[in-house]
């Protein structure tokens, strides 16, 4: 008996030679629409689906393969004598092989233009029911909705007639992937247009973006995955000019440095990071000397580590950066001078270009953190901020130095893992003290890096000070002011220890743990 097709695809790369491959081997095919005329132009003759069905397509498209005799064809068990008798009775013939990609909803969305109107239309009904219908079917047919498995399937019919049945189930479990990644593309689309802020259920999909030689350790397994709709601003999207292949921990501080460098728009800016832990941050007028800041910060722990620049990089800045060892280097643009130095005798320097223009549309993705058994979903700490809705708690207010030095070291602070404090200037961070169990623990660490240049630097603390004694370190080492989100019951005595040492204490009403 004659073997059965039907071809009806979106992407129609590679399918005319498909097609002429089974025509060859001795297949009918039936098409439809787009396809079929491809096809047929082609010089391949095919049936119609309205040929098989015996009824018209009709509604624009939108009524043609949903019939009896395609979804007879597709799912009647041929180990079984009911069905075949049934699909006898009913003048419905095996389909044995479906070939089907879905109507462009992801492409249609991505278009600046888009109508709601266009994107319902573009939404396919008869492919992904198709595809399921065959995927369900497995053990008899085959099913492909990836042109790269046009090959393999070809190889298998030329071989052997058919397909294996491993083969048929791997395709099958590609398909209900597919589907499944189709319809949460959909559902997310729609749970935005109608404001649904919490979903009863939630529906990501992501692609494969890399496979990776291991994870966090050596012994664990990882890859990296995009989201369909790919953020701009993100790791998954740069465009790397140079070196190797990014890691998993990579990828994780990398993500990291480009979420602190979003803070700092306003003037040339360098991060310096390590671990996911800012170690050095530098201002200027000019990204040369914000790496001189960035990396004056800290040129121990800068060592290793990754930059990110907020402005494109000239060769002066290359220069001073080439003899350092870095993992990353990641920046809007590169003059042509300041990639030669940089990738000089530095094959392994990986060198990130990203475009920076994309940072706000950024701000708006959810935060996704997984625990065994669940995922903890929630928005971006990117709360808009003013100093003129601080306030001054102490009996003396800070010097204009001292109050430009706060507002850059709360940028800061928001990115070191809680506990977290850090020392800064009005133009580099002098001492990181994070993730430690106890807040006077990581004032100390703070202050003993930025021991020897403590004049005119203040503090930060990602959180309340729960007792004074954090007050009484901060002002034995000649800190004069702090900044802090305040809210603690016992505030008032870290008040009071700051006005006996004549501090001054900024109290913003936000906390920026980081965990």
């Amino acid at each position: 008996m004659t073997k059965r097709a039907l071809i009806s695809v979106s992407d129609k790369a590679g399918i005319i030679d498909f097609a002429s491959q089974l025509k060859k081997l001795g297949w009918d095919i039936i098409s439809t629409g787009g396809t079929k005329k491809a096809l047929d132009e082609a010089g391949l003759e095919t049936s119609a689906i309205d040929d098989v069905t015996g009824f018209p397509e009709m509604m624009d498209g939108r009524v043609k393969t949903l019939h009896p005799k395609i979804h007879g064809g597709l799912l009647a068990r041929r180990d079984l004598d009911s069905h075949q008798e049934a699909a006898k009775e009913n003048n419905i013939e095996m389909i044995d092989l479906v070939v089907v990609n879905l109507y462009p909803f992801k492409e249609t969305i991505l278009k600046l233009d888009v109508t709601y109107a266009d994107a319902v239309e573009n939404i396919d009904i008869g492919g992904p029911s198709m595809l399921r219908s065959a995927a369900k079917n497995h053990a008899s047919v085959t099913v492909v909705v990836d042109p790269a498995d046009y090959v393999v399937v070809l190889d298998e019919l030329a071989d052997a007639g058919e397909t294996t049945y491993a083969t048929r189930q791997r395709l099958a479990a590609k398909v209900f992937r597919h589907t499944a990644a189709y319809d949460a593309l959909i559902a997310e689309y729609f749970t935005a247009q109608v404001g649904e802020a919490k979903p009863e259920k939630l529906t990501l999909t992501y692609d494969l973006k890399q496979p990776m030689r291991y994870g966090e350790n050596p012994q664990q397994d990882a890859d990296f995955y995009q989201k369909a709709i790919p953020t701009d601003y993100s790791i998954a999207s740069a465009k790397q000019l140079n070196g190797k292949e990014l890691s998993f921990n990579n990828i994780r501080d990398a993500d990291a440095a480009i979420r602190i460098i979003r803070d700092f728009k306003d003037r040339p800016t360098v991060v310096a990071l390590k671990h996911m832990n800012p170690c050095g941050i530098g201002q200027a007028d000019d990204i040369e000397t914000a790496w001189d800041n960035a990396y004056a910060a800290d040129p121990v722990s800068i060592f290793g580590g990754i930059v990110v620049l907020n402005r494109e990089v000239d060769a002066a800045t290359a220069e001073k950066m080439h003899p350092i060892f870095l993992e990353i280097i990641i920046a809007p643009s590169y003059s042509e001078e300041a990639l030669a130095i940089l990738t000089n005798k530095k094959k392994n320097l990986r060198i990130l270009e990203l475009p920076f223009d994309a940072q706000d549309a950024s701000e708006v993705e959810a935060e996704y953190t997984g625990v065994v058994g669940g995922l903890l979903v929630q928005n971006q700490d990117v709360v808009k901020e003013s100093p003129a809705d601080w306030q001054v708690v102490t009996d003396r207010q800070p010097t204009e130095q001292e109050a430009i030095a706060m507002a850059f070291a709360w940028k800061a602070i928001k990115y070191v893992k809680s506990n977290g404090i850090l020392v800064a200037n009005d133009r580099m961070t002098l001492g990181v003290g994070s993730g430690q169990t106890n807040r006077v623990g990581a004032v100390k660490i703070a202050i003993e890096a930025a021991k020897d240049r403590l004049y005119g630097a203040v503090l930060a603390s990602d959180a309340f000070f729960p007792f004074a004694d954090n007050i009484e370190e901060i002002a034995a080492a000649g800190i004069k002011a702090i900044i802090q989100p305040g809210g603690s019951v016992r505030d008032q005595e870290s008040i009071d220890a700051a006005n006996k040492h004549g501090m001054t204490m900024i109290f913003t009403g936000v906390r920026h743990f980081r965990h």
